[in-house]
């Protein structure tokens, strides 16, 4: 072994970063810019996003619109932001909490996701493990099932 090959142990013990393997930036193996409009959406934005849906979907629509206890009735939270998210990503590529982030759904040509490959991220994201497994582009299972990606705006 040279004196420039990593250990064994730090290509699974760090990550292959630690060991000095250069993967790149997020969405350069998708032809993605680095930086700006069209750059892969860090988490701080897109976890911002999903708390300001979640804080819309829960307190908002349904205690204050629907008089709906999330306590008593846990998953109407879970359909109410399955719905928003359909609904407005089908729509306008994007939610409430990815207009403020900055950020929104793009399908992999780069244009407005259609619907059946949303329908199919939404009801992924419902289940919310599919959105905590990703690659090393931020491409959650969701992501990759619908060939979409989120980006920068």
């Amino acid at each position: 072994m040279s004196g420039n090959e990593p250990r064994w142990t730090q290509t699974w013990l760090g990550g292959v970063r630690a060991a000095g393997v250069d993967l790149g930036y997020p969405g350069e193996r998708l032809g993605l810019p680095e930086e700006g409009g069209g750059s892969v959406a860090g988490w701080g934005r897109r976890i911002a996003a999903l708390v300001i849906d979640w804080m819309i979907c829960t307190w908002a629509i349904t205690q204050l619109l629907l008089r709906i206890n999330p306590a008593d009735s846990p998953w109407v939270p879970v359909v109410v932001f399955a719905v928003q998210y359909l609904v407005l990503v089908a729509f306008m590529g994007q939610t409430f909490g990815h207009r403020l982030a900055g950020i929104r759904v793009a399908a992999m040509d780069g244009g407005d996701p259609r619907l059946l490959p949303v329908v199919v991220r939404t009801a992924l994201l419902a289940l919310a493990v599919p959105a905590l497994i990703f690659d090393r582009d931020h491409r959650g299972v969701h992501d990759r099932v619908s060939n979409t990606v989120v980006v920068r705006m």
